[in-house]
């Protein structure tokens, strides 16, 4: 496989929902320590929407970060490629009125512009109710996030 050039890592969430901000406050603490490097294009992605499709197409690769349920523990954390990761996203939409990344994911494809590389670093939510705090177990999930993600691009560049 070819070795990656530019890496869009992608936190979404809503920050006033408590677990629901990991991927927010992953890439608030990759920007923070210092880690991120050049072939890292670290965003914000929020609540998730059509602005970011252009994005998608451009990366070379995608990192998505977010809290989602898969089944583990409270403050699990999973990392999903390919077309698990599409599996994986499939039906995730949190409202009727939000746009999901399984469908920016789609739409790329079919521009003929989805990454090849792409993976979903998930972390089990305890609550995304109203909150601006993340549950403990979340919360110390955080340095686990971003070594994977760490991790995952390391893989990848060689």
């Amino acid at each position: 496989m070819q070795a990656v050039q530019s890496v869009l890592v992608l936190g979404l969430g809503n920050r006033l929902l408590r677990d629901d901000a990991a991927g927010p406050l992953v890439i608030d603490r990759l920007l923070s320590s210092g880690s991120a490097n050049s072939a890292m294009r670290l965003r914000d992605g929020g609540t998730i929407g059509l602005s970011l499709l252009p994005e998608i197409e451009d990366a070379a690769a995608l990192v998505a970060i977010d809290a989602a349920r898969f089944g583990g523990a409270p403050g699990a954390v999973r990392v999903f490629e390919g077309a698990a990761m599409d599996a994986q996203l499939q039906g995730r939409k949190r409202s009727a009125h939000e746009v999901a990344l399984a469908d920016l994911l789609s739409a790329a494809a079919l521009n003929g512009r989805l990454p090849a590389q792409r993976a979903l670093v998930a972390v089990e939510p305890v609550s995304t109710e109203l909150g601006l705090e993340p549950s403990t177990e979340v919360a110390r999930a955080i340095p686990r996030l971003c070594d994977a993600v760490h991790a995952l691009l390391q893989r990848w560049a060689s």
